[in-house]
C-alpha cells in the first residue's frame, strides 16, 4: 500500500512538472477533455436530475409536516452542490473514464507500445498521462457545475409537482437562494477539482504497472475503479472537515 502512495505521489509530482509542456500536446488534451466532458454530459445531466428530485421526494413530506416546507429549496440546494453533485458525479467518472484510462493504458504496456515510446525518446507521462491529468480535471469541476443546476431543477419541479409537499418554483428558488451563496458551490468545485486529480493519478498509475496480458488488464482496470472511489470517500470526510 505504501509503495503505490510512494509511486501515485512520484508521478503525480512528476506530470506537474511537465506542466509547461502541455500546449505540445493540446491536441490530445482536447481529445480527452471531449471523451470525459462532453460524452458523459447527458450521463450526468439525467443521473443529476433524478438524485435531485430523490432528496426533494424523500426530505420535502417530513419538512412540511414540521412546517418547515419553504426550507426545501435550501436543503436541496446545499446537499446538491456542496455533497451530491461533486461525490457523485466523481464516483460516475471513475467508473465511466477512469477504467477507460486504466484500460488504455495498460493495454499499450502489455502489448509493449510504452517501451516503443521510450526507444523513440518520448516521455510516457508526458504524452499518456499528462494530457488525461489536465483534460480530467478541468472537465469534472464543469460537469458538477451542470450536475447542481440539474439537481435543483430535478428537486423544484418534484417540490412543485408532489402533492404531498406543493412548493411552488418560486417559493422553492427564493429559499434556495437564500441558503446558497458562491461559498457553497465554491466548496463542491474544489472537492471536484481535488477528486479528478485523484481519479486521473490513480487511474494512468494502475495502467502503467499492468502486468499479465488480458487478464492483468482486467485487473488493473478493476483496482482503478475500487481504489478511486475508496479515496474519494475517504478524502470528502477530509475535505468536508477543512471546509466547515
Amino acid at each position: 500500500m505504501f509503495q503505490s502512495i510512494g509511486e501515485m505521489t512520484m508521478l503525480f509530482l512528476r506530470t506537474l512538472g511537465s506542466l509547461p509542456l502541455v500546449w505540445r500536446h493540446r491536441q490530445k488534451v482536447f481529445e480527452q477533455f471531449f471523451e470525459i466532458g462532453n460524452a458523459s454530459l447527458m450521463m450526468v445531466c439525467i443521473l443529476s436530475f433524478f438524485i435531485g428530485g430523490v432528496i426533494c421526494l424523500l426530505t420535502g413530506p417530513v419538512l412540511v409536516e414540521r412546517g418547515l416546507a419553504s426550507s426545501v429549496g435550501g436543503l436541496v440546494g446545499i446537499s446538491m452542490c456542496k455533497e451530491l453533485a461533486p461525490v457523485m458525479m466523481s464516483i460516475l467518472i471513475a467508473g465511466r473514464i477512469g477504467s477507460s484510462m486504466a484500460a488504455e493504458i495498460g493495454s499499450m504496456r502489455v502489448y509493449q507500445e510504452i517501451d516503443a515510446l521510450r526507444t523513440m525518446r518520448i516521455n510516457p507521462i508526458h504524452y499518456l498521462v499528462l494530457p488525461r491529468l489536465v483534460a480530467i480535471a478541468t472537465a469534472l469541476p464543469l460537469l458538477v457545475i451542470f450536475s447542481i443546476l440539474f439537481g435543483w431543477g430535478g428537486g423544484a419541479l418534484v417540490a412543485a409537482f408532489n402533492h404531498q409537499i406543493s412548493v411552488s418554483f418560486g417559493s422553492f428558488f427564493a429559499n434556495l437562494k437564500d441558503y446558497v451563496n458562491y461559498a457553497n458551490v465554491a466548496n463542491g468545485l474544489c472537492k471536484s477539482f481535488v477528486f479528478a486529480l485523484v481519479i486521473g493519478v490513480v487511474s494512468c498509475h494502475q495502467g502503467l504497472q499492468t502486468i499479465g496480458g488480458p487478464r492483468g488488464i482486467g485487473r488493473s482496470v478493476t483496482k482503478a475503479v475500487v481504489n478511486c472511489i475508496v479515496l474519494i470517500v475517504i478524502l470528502d470526510y477530509f475535505l468536508t472537515r477543512m471546509m466547515l
